[in-house]
């Protein structure tokens, strides 16, 4: 018998089966009305002594791969069935065993018929996140979901659903799974759910095989992905009012991220089912494909989760690419699709090695959101640096747009945001605020900003340092966490303490007085010396020189450290030396208008060379041991790729997800090596793709890259290439 190699993925996941019998009679219900009838020979519900069998062994697997959270999702059959006296047994089992080991994430899976406070205030106890099934308005949920005397179950589900949303229980609501049948008015089952205000949706493919293939009454080529584009589209005329795991899965893959579901995408399955017996099942939805097809032949009383983990069924599911077939390993979706899923491909005569019997209508989905993800519109970001910059800047702006709707319920806020306004409404003071915005470092911290906490500190030195560019007078107070005050694009002031300030800025001075003192301390820029409490960023003394920014918090958004911040000169020195290089290799550089021109330079670690980060245009980090001949170098290749970042980030190239993306990305790497052949290659595949593999801005990119690649191919003689695409 083997265990799981520790260099496997681990199990995360259990469905754990609570009760085995059902309330409903759902005519599509993959337990009761497929293949696999095991349903019959099992406890009705799970005995005290098997849950307790369940916490130990996972407790056992959880210690020994160190797991900081697991989740449990309690099923069934119905799982409410079991009654809220047995269901608190359950809970306080799995809570007393598993808690003081691991983050234990409770959850339940319900068609919410028989849902009431007593089941809810179990829930409440140990939080208990309930997921409910239903499947649109009542015409459209009584097609397939009617109970054992054929009576509708809307109106109960629905009931459960509003009582679920009351405040003492809203924060249990986990979303609904809706089960598409293409039958069904798409945009009525939609608006339907969404009228619900659930926190998700889940919409699942009906369980189907190449045995028995899913319903198609128009005999349509995609039936499936044409339904639920109709839902893509009305969800997207909505506003994305809530997520939708279907398509937000597939957004997040076209996009290099990770998939969000089971049933998509080429992550490995962390999946264990335990029945009511104790039987450790695969993925209980192989029920569709065969009787015994989930069977493992382990048990909780004998065989622990990393013996189950190792079984070959559940190992074949954890395999990505390489475990799928031919045609799906040649499919250009196959990083959203991932073959769709598991008991979607069997067929009697090959097994699991087949495509899904969804296929079609899978790459039809993936293509469909991709094309309506693409802005098509030209962008003159392409044209040339000035027009990348202001794209930027108003790429920044959109994001600030953003961060005052989080910020909006901050106090200090209101007197920064009109600041803000302000001065951005003064045509003598917009360009300061604009220079502010531009620094790559702000942009750092509003993406964070999008994705967790708002630094409202951050934000309002922001404000400040506009106003102090601006010569504008401001006043303006709130909460500093620690004990560097730092105003984007000026420098980094030194307080005795965190906690409350006031900053007040006049023309080329500013004055920070903390909560305990009476006058504070006023820094005057043009004194000399100016206060040991500041330490301005300097600009290094050279045509177009960059800000050298070795202090900025938002620094560290490099793939190495940042170097802790600078006691000597000789970092500008050498960087100095390095511009005079550029100046004399490249002399055109200062009036080309495709040259990278970094704006601030961010000491690194010792030996990590040149490096962009995850930030806005402009920004470098340089390693503190760079040679001024490596920097200049090295400078015009990274410029470019830096270039191509900011220009992605700005507009559309190609369609999430195509072939076009990886073939830019070889163009202009090749073209910054100098590499001719491997360019012209590259490209000539780029242009051999459909028209539709490139938006109008990359095909103009691309046009670009071609003409780069003849001037380069053409010279006579050996060029500094500080252009970029």
């Amino acid at each position: 018998m083997t265990s799981q190699s520790p260099d496997s993925p681990p199990l995360r996941q259990l469905v754990l089966k609570i009760h085995s019998r059902c309330d409903l009679l759902c005519d599509h219900c993959y337990v009761y009305q497929h293949a696999d009838q095991s349903w019959q020979s099992r406890p009705t519900f799970i005995r005290p002594d098997t849950v307790r069998s369940v916490a130990a062994r996972l407790a056992e697997y959880v210690g020994s791969r160190t797991l900081d959270s697991v989740s449990v999702i309690l099923h069934g059959g119905e799982p409410l069935l079991v009654g809220p006296a047995r269901l608190r047994d359950i809970c306080a089992e799995l809570t007393r065993t598993l808690s003081p080991l691991t983050a234990l994430d409770l959850r339940m899976h319900t068609n919410a018929v028989t849902l009431n406070r007593r089941h809810l205030d179990v829930c409440r106890e140990f939080g208990v996140r309930v997921s409910v099934s239903l499947d649109g308005d009542r015409a459209a949920n009584d097609r397939h979901r009617l109970d054992r005397r054929g009576r509708s179950s809307h109106d109960r589900v629905v009931r459960g659903i509003r009582l679920l949303q009351e405040p003492e229980y809203r924060h249990l609501f986990s979303g609904v799974l809706c089960t598409v049948d293409v039958l069904n008015d798409p945009v009525a089952v939609h608006d339907a759910l969404t009228e619900l205000a659930p926190p998700r949706i889940d919409y699942l493919l009906p369980h189907s095989t190449w045995d028995s293939p899913p319903p198609n009454p128009a005999q349509a080529a995609t039936p499936y992905a044409d339904w639920l584009l109709a839902v893509f589209d009305r969800w997207e005329e909505q506003g994305r009012p809530m997520p939708v795991r279907t398509f937000e899965s597939v957004l997040s893959t076209l996009y290099g991220g990770p998939p969000l579901t089971e049933a998509l995408g080429l992550a490995p399955s962390d999946l264990a089912v335990i029945e009511t017996d104790g039987a450790f099942e695969q993925a209980d939805w192989l029920k569709t494909a065969y009787a015994g097809a989930p069977e493992t032949g382990y048990d909780v009383f004998r065989h622990g989760f990393a013996e189950f983990a190792a079984h070959p069924g559940v190992q074949a599911r954890q395999t990505g690419v390489d475990g799928l077939s031919d045609t799906c390993r040649r499919c250009p979706v196959v990083r959203s699709c991932g073959g769709g899923l598991y008991g979607h491909r069997y067929s009697s005569g090959n097994g699991f090695d087949n495509p899904s019997v969804f296929c079609a209508d899978l790459r039809s989905l993936v293509e469909g959101i991709a094309d309506r993800s693409t802005d098509r519109s030209f962008s003159p970001a392409v044209l040339g640096s000035d027009q990348l910059s202001w794209a930027q800047l108003e790429l920044a702006r959109v994001l600030l747009r953003r961060a005052q709707e989080r910020l909006a319920a901050e106090p200090d806020w209101a007197d920064a945001w009109r600041l803000l306004l302000a001065l951005d409404a003064d045509p003598g003071t917009a360009g300061h605020l604009d220079e502010v915005l531009a620094h790559p470092y702000v942009r750092t911290g509003l993406q964070r900003s999008l994705h967790g906490p708002v630094d409202t500190a951050r934000f309002m030195a922001l404000a400040a340092a506009a106003a102090l560019r601006a010569g504008a007078a401001a006043t303006l107070s709130w909460d500093q966490p620690d004990t560097w005050l730092h105003l984007p694009t000026r420098g980094s002031y030194r307080l005795d303490a965190p906690g409350r300030i006031e900053v007040t800025v006049a023309p080329d001075a500013f004055r920070v007085r903390g909560e305990h003192e009476a006058e504070g301390s006023w820094v005057r820029l043009d004194e000399v010396p100016v206060s040991t409490r500041w330490r301005p960023v300097d600009r290094l003394p050279v045509r177009d020189g960059p800000l050298v920014d070795d202090a900025d918090p938002y620094r560290d958004c490099y793939p190495v450290p940042a170097a802790p911040p600078l006691e000597c000169g000789e970092f500008a020195e050498r960087m100095a030396r390095a511009y005079e290089l550029l100046a004399k290799d490249a002399p055109a550089r200062h009036t080309d208008p495709d040259a990278f021109r970094p704006t601030v330079l961010t000491p690194l670690e010792a030996g990590s060379g040149l490096v962009l980060g995850t930030h806005g245009f402009g920004a470098l980090g340089v390693a503190v041991d760079v040679t001024p001949e490596q920097f200049a170098r090295e400078l015009p290749r990274i410029g470019r790729r830096a270039r191509l970042t900011a220009l992605r980030e700005t507009a559309d190239l190609h369609p999430p997800g195509s072939p076009a993306g990886a073939l830019l990305d070889r163009a202009d790497e090749e073209l910054g090596r100098r590499a001719h052949e491997e360019a012209a290659r590259a490209l000539t595949a780029l242009t051999l793709l459909p028209e539709s593999e490139l938006t109008p801005t990359g095909a103009v990119l691309a046009v670009r890259m071609w003409s780069q690649w003849a001037d380069v191919h053409e010279a006579p003689g050996p060029r500094n290439t500080c252009g970029a695409p």
